[in-house]
């Protein structure tokens, strides 16, 4: 939203350039740029795997670029006199924001819609269980994200000459976690596919 009023704040100066005090404003956004920079930094080792932490790195990281692209932008038209030179850095650090963060922004509505995480590699899950001790077939697997930092999952596994054993159900849960970073596992063991639909 700070975007859009940015672009159109851009657009009204292309059609009527502004005089700017561009020493005054350089000053002002070096100090965006240093506490900008220190703050990202802040953030900089979670952000690969916590998506709310990612966001808080890429909004400071991209207003850490803004300030910079004010200081250039400013620089240039104080040697120049090009004073739409402003409105126009303006735009393109608009665009570079909105391309950095449209891959976060795909991230939280894949969250919000329950989908398998980018890390959940289903094939390698599902062949996991399947040539587990006496697995003859897997159905109804789904992983999706209950956070921004854990999966979920639920399977049926099919055993025909076993119960529903606690100890081989404890023991692919733990092995899911330790393998593929799935934290909530909810296996049905069963000894036909026709058991969890006694009417099919």
């Amino acid at each position: 939203m700070r975007g859009v009023g940015i672009v159109f704040e851009a657009v009204q100066r292309l059609i009527q350039p502004e005089p700017i005090q561009a020493p005054l404003v350089m000053g002002v956004a070096l100090v965006g740029v240093v506490v900008n920079t220190a703050t990202a930094l802040m953030f900089l080792r979670g952000r690969a795997s916590d998506v709310n932490v990612r966001g808080v790195f890429l909004h400071m990281a991209g207003d850490a670029a803004v300030s910079v692209g004010v200081i250039i932008a400013a620089g240039l038209i104080m040697f120049s006199g090009w004073a739409w030179l402003d409105p126009a850095v303006s735009i393109a650090i608009v665009a570079v924001i909105v391309a950095g963060t449209w891959g976060l922004l795909r991230e939280a509505i894949d969250l919000a819609l329950d989908a398998a995480p980018p890390g959940a590699d289903l094939d390698s899950i599902h062949a996991f269980l399947k040539e587990s001790s006496g697995v003859t077939e897997v159905h109804d697997l789904h992983v999706w994200a209950m956070s921004t930092t854990e999966m979920a999952l639920t399977a049926h596994v099919v055993r025909p000459d076993h119960d529903g054993d606690d100890g081989f159900r404890a023991g692919l849960a733990h092995a899911l976690q330790d393998r593929f970073g799935v934290r909530h596992a909810t296996l049905q063991i069963e000894q036909s596919r026709d058991d969890h639909c006694p009417d099919c």
